[in-house]
């Protein structure tokens, strides 16, 4: 390592001979590009040093450098510095690569003879920018020195003010310890001082003192005495004695006032117990109300220099005002029994307008405009009455009559004009934005009580109608009739009156009360109606197994459907204002179910007593003489003389369904194979005696009162045209006209009516029967019943089924 001296700054001047573009690295194409910058530009490698750098790398092989040559090559260092060895790894390593890539430049620089020229021109430039950089050098440590000599003065002059500050603390801390040790021998002085002030204070207000003990007693006697202005006025000289006593002796409290507390909390209690009972004062005394007014009033402005709570007098008033209306209205011993709800709520109705036009008219004028005493009291009635039935209605279930007054009274009532909604109150009495007297919860309780217990008494009332309809069922005499001659009974009028009513009553309260009893009423009434089937299935049972005979049988069945008529008829009251028709269709269809069920036993009755008579037709004694028929007819018209006694249009709907049984046993007997006509004169015996019966029938019928347009006894003509048939190549046709009437026919029932004619071969009656099935197919005629269909063939089964529609 070769030692830098410092060395004067030489000259830089130009080389003579080597133009500017020499400064530029290896010549023109050379590949390192541009080494050298211009003058004053900025260049990477003028910060390299090539001081410890062996002067033959920059030779070319087999070139020599002389000492003189080396010495110049060193670079000149600023004075006063040296080149001390690395001191960080970091440097070392720095340096180390700055070299490297130095001698790999100045290798390819000088790596031909020719440029080696021009390394006097190289080093005078570097000198000159070896001064250049020590000339900023210089200059930038020159501004640093120049700053820390500035920041050092600056230091200097803080650090002799803060020995000033210093100093000058000290010395006061010193006097404050000789101010302290001087008070404290002054304190015995100062307690001596506060003392005498006391003392003088005493002094003075001693006869004042004195006469605090007589002045408690005489307040308690004005209190008790309840002259509350003047026992007020004695409070107040007494506090203000404390106030003062209290001042002047530096917030010592004297033994001698301990009662003034005890004192003013029974002049508060007196105030509290006379605005408690505002509305009789207001009627015996406004006097001692409006004392106990003021009192709280002038009390609720006061201020005090003790270390006392305030005493919130005026809003003791308020509460106590309303739990005193409270308690004379809706107190413990005051709430309703079972049973006696009603007549609480009626004193109630009379009693809280009457509390009301008190308020406002005695009452408000003895009190301040802002107690807004109208208002106060209409709350207050409101807040109470609503607490008392919140708890009325936590206790034991209602029965349906308290359930009903209590929605119908808190509902319409309350609010109506009769109570709180009366023309005679002021607005301040308006209490519609308030809470309702009974929440949604409460009204649904209340609703599903009263459902529940009525829909139990429908239940009684209705079972007891029905047991004791049944229990006539059984008597030796007819049934009632009414003044027209119709068997009637109170039974259906009952059931609707009982369940109209509490459909009826219930509009009176809400439409969702109504609802559920209109719910409830069409579903207990199809329950009735359901039982009344059960016990007419009953009684027939019975009666038919000779367990139970009823006379009447037949009349209590017409009557029973005079009774379905009733309530088929009358059903729609039970149909409340606004409610779809659809609602009864249950019931509707339970009515209709009601009916043939009736019909259904009437006839089974007729049954019993044709089937004798129709088990010998037809006969060859039915051929000669009518008297099988006429035994038909007789016992028909004497099983239907008391059809007439029920009611249009079950009346028709019977004598209909008797008609048509007595044809369907006809056309069974006729399909039984009993009778074959032996010849041509049996065939037109049995043609005219259908002929006949056919129209012994419809006579028979009309004159029991049936509309001739319903009658099935036309059927029998048509037969009778089958069976008077002479030219068999017609029998086609004749059954296909017979289709044609009854689409019902089958094969079997003209097979057996064809047996009955006895002269058709196997050939006319295959090509017969081939025309049912060969045809088109009729279908059925818009309101006729099937007919065929019911009539058995061979075997004879009695049936019956009820009318919907024509058989002509």
């Amino acid at each position: 390592m070769l030692k830098c001296e410092p060395e004067p700054p030489r000259p830089c001047e130009p080389v003579e001979g080597v133009p500017s573009s020499a400064g530029r690295a290896g010549g023109e194409g050379h590949p390192q590009g541009q080494l050298f910058a211009e003058e004053g530009e900025p260049n990477a490698w003028s910060n390299l040093t090539l001081a410890g750098t062996p002067t033959s790398a920059l030779a070319p092989p087999g070139t020599k450098m002389d000492s003189t040559a080396k010495d110049e090559m060193q670079p000149a260092l600023p004075p006063g510095f040296s080149c001390p060895g690395p001191e960080w790894p970091e440097q070392e390593r720095a340096e180390q690569l700055a070299r490297g890539a130095a001698l790999k430049w100045a290798s390819g620089i000088f790596y031909r003879p020719e440029q080696l020229a021009r390394l006097g021109q190289y080093r005078s430039r570097e000198v000159q920018r070896t001064c250049s950089l020590e000339a900023r050098i210089k200059s930038v440590v020159q501004s640093y020195l120049e700053g820390v000599k500035t920041g050092v003065w600056q230091l200097a002059q803080a650090l002799e003010t803060a020995q000033g500050a210093r100093k000058a603390l000290g010395q006061a801390h010193g006097l404050l310890r000789d101010m302290a040790e001087a008070i404290q021998t002054l304190e015995p002085l100062r307690e001596q001082v506060v003392q005498h002030k006391q003392l003088q204070a005493l002094s003075q207000l001693l006869p004042r003192l004195r006469a605090v003990p007589a002045a408690v007693v005489h307040t308690q006697t004005l209190i008790d005495a309840h002259q509350l202005l003047e026992a007020y006025v004695s409070l107040r000289e007494l506090e203000q004695l404390q106030e003062e006593t209290w001042a002047s002796l530096g917030g010592l409290e004297l033994p001698v006032f301990e009662g003034l507390g005890p004192l003013a909390e029974a002049l508060g209690q007196a105030v509290e117990a006379a605005v408690g009972t505002a509305g009789q004062l207001a009627r015996e005394d406004p006097a001692l109300l409006v004392a106990a007014v003021r009192v709280a009033e002038v009390e609720a402005g006061r201020t005090t220099s003790l270390e006392q709570a305030p005493r919130d007098w005026r809003q003791r008033c308020l509460r106590a005002l309303e739990e005193g209306l409270e308690r004379v209205h809706f107190g413990t011993p005051l709430l309703p029994g079972p049973g006696a709800l009603a007549g609480w709520l009626e004193a109630l109705r009379v009693a809280l307008p009457a509390e009301l036009a008190t308020a406002e008219a005695l009452i408000a004028p003895c009190c301040p405009p802002h107690y807004k005493v109208v208002q106060l009291w209409a709350h207050t009635l409101h807040s109470g009455l609503r607490r008392c039935l919140q708890q009325f209605l936590e206790g034991p279930e209602l029965g349906a009559a308290d359930a009903f007054t209590l929605l119908h009274w808190a509902l319409h009532v309350y609010l109506g004009p009769e109570m709180m909604g009366s023309l005679e109150l002021g607005p301040e009495a308006d209490v519609s934005q308030l809470e309702p007297l009974l929440t949604l919860e409460n009204i649904e309780q209340l609703e599903a009580t009263f459902v529940s217990k009525v829909q139990a008494s429908v239940v009684q009332w209705l079972q007891k109608a029905l047991d004791g309809e049944v229990a006539e069922w059984g008597r030796e005499q007819e049934p009632d009739t009414d003044p027209s001659g119709f068997y009637h009974s109170p039974m259906p009028a009952i059931v609707l009156q009982i369940l109209e009513e509490n459909i009826r009553v219930t509009s009176l309260v809400s439409e969702s009360l109504q609802r559920r009893v209109h719910s409830m009423a069409l579903s207990e009434l199809g329950a009735f109606l359901r039982s009344f089937n059960d016990a007419l299935i009953r009684f027939s049972r019975d009666h038919l197994r000779e367990e139970a005979i009823a006379p009447h049988y037949v009349s209590y069945l017409l009557a029973a459907l005079n009774h379905q008529s009733a309530l088929s008829s009358s059903v729609s009251v039970l149909q409340p204002y606004g409610v779809a028709s659809g609602v009864l269709a249950p019931v509707e269809a339970a009515l209709d179910e009601l009916q043939r069920r009736i019909c259904r036993l009437v006839l089974e009755a007729l049954l019993l007593e044709l089937q004798p008579l129709f088990a010998t037709l037809p006969s060859r004694r039915w051929l000669s003489s009518p008297e099988l028929l006429n035994d038909v007819c007789e016992r028909t018209a004497r099983f239907c003389r008391n059809f007439w006694r029920v009611r249009n249009p079950a009346f028709q709907v019977l004598l209909a369904e008797a008609e048509r049984t007595v044809v369907l046993q006809y056309l069974c007997a006729l399909m039984q194979g009993r009778l074959v006509c032996r010849g041509a004169d049996e065939r037109n015996q049995a043609a005219e005696r259908m002929q006949h019966d056919a129209t012994q029938l419809r006579d028979l019928f009309l004159d029991l009162g049936l509309e001739e347009s319903v009658h099935c006894a036309p059927v029998l003509l048509t037969l009778r045209n089958l069976l008077n048939l002479h030219d068999l190549t017609m029998l086609g046709l004749e059954v296909a006209s017979l289709q044609q009437q009854f689409p019902d026919v089958n094969e079997d029932h003209v097979s057996a009516l064809l047996d009955l004619r006895g002269d058709v071969s196997r050939e006319q009656r295959l090509a017969a029967l081939s025309s049912l099935q060969d045809g088109p197919q009729p279908s059925p005629l818009p309101g006729r019943r099937a007919l065929f269909s019911l009539v058995p063939a061979p075997t004879p089964s009695p049936s019956s089924c009820l009318f919907s529609g024509t058989c002509a």
